[in-house]
């Protein structure tokens, strides 16, 4: 995450009324807070950023290491993305079948999830037309503003 993107996350943070936001990836550990609120006439107190770098893990030495299978050309692929930070759900409940799953087809207005922010569910529509050929995000997870959660193949 460069220096933009967290600036970019700050404003959106401020903007949306958040008091604490905490995000832990394996590159880096962010963690956003308000602290208490701004007399009447001032405006609100700046959020402070507390940025901690995470040291890289030295990968074990296995014996015999297996050789990684070559990556697919992802190249002609496009993405759904994130429109905000929330908590991904594939379905509208627990016992509920996914809204898409891998090899269906999907169009601009189709419901492929749902990202709950503030206790608010909202449904995510696709704005493309294809078929799903990856889910990039496991169910009930946190997820960031435009973090990829499908991969489309158009069609």
């Amino acid at each position: 995450m460069d220096t933009k993107d967290i600036q970019k996350l700050i404003d959106f943070i401020a903007q949306s009324g958040l008091d604490e936001v905490s995000i832990e990836t394996n590159e880096l550990k962010l963690a956003v807070k308000r602290y208490g609120q701004a007399p009447a006439v001032a405006t609100q107190a700046a959020p402070q950023v507390v940025v901690q770098p995470v040291a890289p893990v030295a990968p074990a030495t296995p014996a015999a290491a297996p050789t990684p299978a070559p990556k697919a050309d992802t190249s002609n692929y496009q993405t759904i993305k994130s429109p905000m930070i929330g908590t991904f759900y594939r379905s509208s409940g627990p016992d509920t079948d996914a809204f898409v799953e891998i090899g269906d087809e999907v169009k601009p207005g189709k419901t492929v999830c749902i990202i709950e922010a503030m206790k608010l569910f909202n449904e995510i529509e696709s704005e493309i037309s294809g078929r799903i050929v990856k889910v990039l995000v496991e169910n009930a997870t946190p997820v960031e503003y435009d973090q990829p959660l499908f991969l489309v193949e158009p069609v």
